[in-house]
């Protein structure tokens, strides 16, 4: 049962990343990314996997360290609920690239590989997507007060 359900922590978020990937202009899949209710059954099978294994859970979040961390992961309920839980962060944080970038009118065709790799590597994604965030924010941000200065200038 161990089995399955770490299995289906990923099948329950791959339809929202498939969404965003492959059909990001269609409205249903903005609406979808803007819930966060979208990782409500991630997390009911972390609740699954974790609440057998909560004493080895329980030692090892409240008094974190390697050796503990490695009796929780050693147990294939604390493996699995470590896999749902990060299964369910990487697509809110997932969520949350694709809105900002639709936000920011980042092109499709750059956030659907840079979501793929999101999926596989989240930390190593984010940390590409924050620069081309700030970047893109910087240019708005910059277009935006041009005709506001030219008009205090007395330019426009």
């Amino acid at each position: 049962m161990t089995g399955f359900l770490f299995d289906l922590a990923f099948w329950l978020a791959a339809p929202v990343w498939l969404l965003m990937i492959f059909a990001p202009a269609w409205g249903p899949t903005a609406r979808l990314a803007a819930s966060p209710w979208t990782v409500t059954p991630v997390l009911l099978v972390y609740l699954a996997l974790a609440v057998p294994v909560f004493p080895e859970l329980w030692a090892a979040v409240s008094s974190p360290d390697l050796d503990g961390f490695r009796e929780l992961t050693a147990l294939a309920g604390g493996a699995g609920a470590v896999w749902a839980q990060v299964i369910a962060w990487d697509l809110l944080i997932g969520q949350w690239m694709y809105l900002e970038a639709r936000r920011l009118g980042i092109s499709p065709l750059l956030m659907g590989p840079l979501l793929l790799f999101t999926i596989l590597l989240s930390p190593l994604g984010l940390l590409v997507f924050l620069p081309l965030r700030a970047a893109r924010s910087r240019r708005l941000t910059s277009r935006a007060d041009a005709p506001a200065a030219a008009m205090a200038d007395g330019t426009a």
